[in-house]
């Protein structure tokens, strides 16, 4: 599953110094430390999702295992960030919105994982990849940040890359696709929540709230399919598979700071091959032809999308210099 469908946690106090002004971050290269930490990030992202497929397919139930992932990161969360003395963390302006979000990212978390119990990773996040697509065509009439005819037509490409993976009408359907389509369109709408809450909730509540609705609204369905692992390695990755997630999500808070969003943003695209060596590696799964054409469409409709609104916004840069 991309990044932005895993509850990343933000492990570090919020940090209330001023940061240093970028210049115009369009036209800054790349710099190499964090290139590495945007390809690094979507690695132990694509771990994440290969430990979940592994522990659901040798035996543990989906909801354990999300539960299990949940509870891991609230735990580091509280510890590291001293929970019983940080305001940040537990205060909430809308509460409402924020309990809806809160509820949005277990439901993704764990529609996916239910998809994985049958699918390969390569045709999960071949239609995960579909949600930035998403997200901006729900941004409209949500949120009345309504898109141009071109990111229109790229959504619509996007949405055809999508039936191409999924085949519907064919031998080669599976239903668990619906898993996945939902976990995406579920996404979705946790990324317009995010954005309608981003001015107003502390990022520390916005990270931590996900975790322990899931561990409130799970437990009573992971509890009653509870079943420890009985191999050591098996145990051990249930225990600690959370931490990729928290890695992960360091990586992404330092690439932030050096490199700005619209030049991470692309790399989350190097998760399909990720997903894919992983899946080949793990499970010996190798993906079709047609998961592949999908796959490039939806890529290529994505890329589309990012240039589209790159180009937008040097364009509102220069008009705002003009005046």
């Amino acid at each position: 599953m991309p990044p932005w469908a895993h509850a990343r946690i933000d492990t570090e106090s919020p940090d209330l110094s001023p940061k240093p002004i970028r210049k115009d971050v369009d036209t800054e290269t790349m710099p190499p430390v964090a290139l590495v930490l945007a390809l690094g990030m979507f690695l132990l992202f694509a771990a994440l999702d290969t430990s979940g497929k592994y522990l659901i397919t040798s035996g543990l139930a989906a909801s354990f295992v999300v539960w299990f992932r949940f509870a891991s990161q609230a735990l580091a969360q509280m510890l590291i960030s001293r929970a019983w003395s940080n305001a940040e963390l537990w205060r909430m302006n809308n509460v409402l919105l924020q309990l809806l979000r809160a509820i949005t990212l277990p439901a993704t978390t764990l529609l996916n994982f239910k998809a994985l119990e049958t699918l390969q990773l390569a045709q999960t996040v071949s239609v995960f990849l579909s949600a930035p697509m998403m997200i901006t065509a729900l941004a409209g009439p949500l949120l009345g940040e309504w898109a141009g005819i071109r990111r229109w037509l790229a959504i619509m490409v996007a949405f055809a890359g999508v039936l191409v993976v999924v085949r519907p009408g064919t031998a080669m359907f599976d239903p668990a696709i619906l898993y996945s389509i939902s976990a995406t369109f579920v996404y979705a709408l946790y990324g317009i929540l995010t954005r309608k809450l981003a001015g107003s909730e502390t990022e520390a509540s916005l990270v931590f709230y996900p975790s322990l609705i899931g561990i409130l609204l799970l437990g009573p369905f992971a509890w009653t399919n509870a079943e420890m692992p009985e191999g050591v390695f098996d145990t051990a990755l249930l225990l600690g598979f959370g931490i990729f997630g928290m890695i992960g999500h360091t990586m992404f808070i330092k690439a932030s700071r050096i490199a700005s969003a619209p030049k991470i943003a692309p790399f989350v695209y190097s998760q399909l091959i990720w997903m894919t060596l992983l899946g080949w590696i793990v499970f010996g799964d190798l993906p079709d032809w047609w998961t592949v054409a999908g796959a490039a469409i939806i890529c290529a409709s994505g890329l589309y999308l990012m240039y589209r609104e790159r180009v937008l916004r040097l364009a509102r840069s220069a008009a705002q210099v003009e005046r």
